[in-house]
Order: C-alpha cells, then sequence, then structure tokens
C-alpha cells in the first residue's frame, strides 16, 4: 500500500489495468517530487517554499493550456488533457505540502482532518475520475479511505516524524491521556501511550471501514485493487495492535504472507 517517500498510492500494481498506469505514474511522480521538495534534504524552509510555488505556477500554466517548462509537469499535462483531470486536487496536495514546511503540531483532530482532506484525500479524487467513477458517494467513501490511509502512516511512522521535527498526534490527545513529547523523543511506550494509541488506531480504523463498500462498488481489477488497499491499511493497524502499539522498536510493515492474508480477505463485500 506504500511507495518510496509518498505512500497511499498504489502505483503500478499488477492490478492496475494498463490503460490507466501511465497516468497514474504521472500523478505519482508529482506527487512524489512535490513531498521531497517539503521533506528532504536539509534547505532552508523559505527556498523550500519557493520551490513548491515554482509547481504552483507549472499547474497554472497547465490550466492555461501553456505548455510547462519541465517535463515533469509536460507529461502531467498531457494526461491532465487526455483523462480530464480537475486541477484542484493538485493544488491541495501543495497546500498540504507547503503546510508540512511551517506547521509542526495540530491542536486537535479537526485540524488533523483539514491536512489529510488536502493531503490525502485528493489522491483518491484523481484515482475515481480516472476510473470514471468520480461520483458524489463514490468521492466522499474515498475520502475516508485515503484520510484513514494518512492517519495510519502517521501512526506507524511516529519516531521518523519526530526525528524531523513533527508530530501529527493531536496535541488535545496527548495532553487528554497524559502523554509528552518527551516521552515521543525517548520511545517511552508506557500505559498511557498504549492507551493513546488504542485511541488514535480505533478512530483510524472506524474511518476506513466508513470507506470500505467503496471497495465493492467498484469493478474488476479496479475494485480489487481497492479492496487490497483497505485490507493493507487494516494489516498495519492489527500489527500495530499486536506490538501493543510500541511503534518505536516494531514499526509495522507489509511482508510476504500478509499480503495473502489480504487477498484472502478482498473478497467482494456486500452491503
Amino acid at each position: 500500500m506504500s511507495v518510496d517517500h509518498y505512500e497511499n498510492f498504489p502505483v503500478a500494481s499488477i492490478l492496475m489495468p494498463r490503460r490507466l498506469r501511465k497516468p497514474v505514474a504521472a500523478i505519482y511522480h508529482f506527487a512524489r517530487a512535490a513531498d521531497d521538495i517539503a521533506d528532504e534534504g536539509d534547505l532552508p524552509d523559505a527556498e523550500r517554499l519557493r520551490r513548491l510555488d515554482e509547481f504552483r505556477a507549472e499547474l497554472k500554466r497547465i490550466e492555461t493550456d501553456e505548455s510547462p517548462h519541465t517535463p515533469l509537469f509536460r507529461r502531467l499535462a498531457a494526461e491532465v488533457q487526455a483523462h480530464a483531470l480537475p486541477m484542484p486536487p493538485f493544488y491541495d496536495l501543495l497546500d498540504a505540502f507547503s503546510q508540512d514546511v511551517v506547521k509542526k503540531r495540530y491542536a486537535d483532530f479537526a485540524e488533523l482532518q483539514d491536512y489529510c482532506r488536502r493531503s490525502a484525500n485528493p489522491v483518491g479524487n484523481l484515482l475515481l475520475h480516472l476510473y470514471e467513477e468520480a461520483t458524489p458517494v463514490a468521492l466522499a467513501y474515498s475520502d475516508a479511505i485515503c484520510s484513514a490511509l494518512q492517519l495510519i502512516n502517521f501512526w506507524q511512522d511516529v519516531a521518523r516524524d519526530y526525528a524531523i521535527g513533527r508530530i501529527y498526534l493531536p496535541q488535545e490527545d496527548l495532553a487528554k491521556f497524559g502523554v509528552e513529547e518527551a516521552q515521543i523523543a525517548q520511545g517511552v511506550d508506557d500505559e498511557a501511550w498504549r492507551a493513546l494509541m488504542e485511541f488514535e488506531v480505533d478512530r483510524a480504523r472506524t474511518l476506513m471501514l466508513q470507506g470500505a463498500p467503496l471497495g465493492s462498488m467498484l469493478r474488476g481489477r479496479i475494485g480489487l485493487e481497492m479492496r487490497m488497499i483497505i485490507a493493507g491499511g487494516l494489516r498495519i493497524l492489527d500489527k500495530l495492535q499486536a506490538a501493543d502499539y510500541d511503534m518505536f522498536r516494531h514499526r509495522p510493515v507489509l511482508r510476504p504472507f500478509d499480503w495473502v492474508i489480504m487477498l484472502a480477505k478482498s473478497a467482494p463485500l456486500r452491503f
């Protein structure tokens, strides 16, 4: 369910119809390049924001039927035109990456949900447009799945995010369960930490299950791919729970046997 830096993206999956692999790759490379600007290396924040503004300028050229300046955006422009892809999701992704540069803490879950709306949900929106399945109901299910995947990524990567100065756990939740930031820095998984993470994992699982009907709405290999993505996210949550929420020393990853389990759980559901 994850690929390199930009997770939650089913890139070049064997389940992806061949006709969609090129546009999916173009969207992925845009998202990964922008994500790398926000996260990688030791650039000052001002330079990161400037480079993301250059990406916005390239998107504007696509919108106004001008030729983009870079090969990355010329490839993206071709797919946007070929598949009539909406432009707002691309801008939303850039807004989220820019936010990562300047915002390191989240006061409450509402703030975090707003971030997920721009950092994760646009991916599902674009994929549904590629699938020609972008109905209001499908988009609502997709938003729930994508936000859940983003939360799952945060929960498995608490230590990694802290290492680059970010905490996505809502501050109000830390206070509610009596967890200090120093505890994250030291990797202390005591009773308070386990109670906090049980709460966050349950919230992510509930959100994922809210969106799960999408996997049965979509047809053929696309539907199977979606059910595998859902099963993968739930499997990571199961692994977090099995590790007693000690992701500091037992960061969950999907191994070959997990894919067997996920496939077995990916039969179409009836709702």
